[in-house]
């Protein structure tokens, strides 16, 4: 993302509230911000962006020495899995330098060991199947990308629910996760990477 632009001052907030190089990217309002839109109202059920003397972007990132800015993903996306923060962005971002991935959308879903694994739902480049071979392959290149607690550890071949804009509604998808969960059940066509040894 890079370093903030003139008049503008941009910190992360961590778990705690507190300036840190690694989280919630924040304006500060006790000098108000050029350009910050007044009146802005979030999405129905999202969380206010007005938090005490900050306006949360949602948005979380991390800091590096020089000041550049680097994106993470999503705060209301991001989940813990085996205690490792996960972020569906990075995981996605690797899924779609395959060729059979035309679209790739990370969820977490409920795991009764690491609490939550990475799944992704995964639309099909044209001219590939949904199928066990395709799977492997994405599986095998997500081995090569990604340290192992990042790895997708589940895949699914669907057509990804969006918005009326284009952006995918990874809220259904976490809902479905969850009630496949809560009724003890797996998606039918899901492949797990435990399936796929390596080879």
């Amino acid at each position: 993302m890079g370093r903030p632009l003139p008049g503008y001052r941009v910190v992360l907030l961590d778990g705690d509230g507190l300036e840190s190089d690694h989280g919630v990217i924040a304006l500060p309002l006790r000098q108000r911000p050029v350009g910050l839109t007044p009146g802005y109202q979030p999405e129905e059920g999202g969380p206010p962006p007005i938090e005490g003397d900050y306006y949360l972007t949602g948005d979380v990132a991390s800091r590096d020495r020089e000041g550049y800015i680097t994106f993470v993903g999503r705060a209301d996306d991001i989940f813990k899995s085996s205690d490792y923060r996960i972020s569906p962005f990075e995981l996605e971002s690797a899924l779609i330098e395959h060729e059979a991935v035309a679209e790739a959308a990370v969820v977490p879903a409920p795991d009764p060991i690491r609490t939550a694994t990475p799944k992704a739902y995964i639309a099909p480049a044209p001219g590939f199947a949904a199928d066990e071979a395709t799977a492997a392959a994405i599986f095998d290149h997500a081995r090569r990308r990604l340290s192992p607690y990042k790895r997708v550890r589940r895949i699914e071949f669907a057509e990804l629910p969006k918005t009326a804009s284009g952006k995918i509604r990874r809220v259904e998808l976490r809902a479905r996760e969850n009630e496949l969960a809560e009724r003890g059940e797996r998606a039918a066509r899901e492949f797990r990477i435990e399936d796929f040894p390596e080879g």
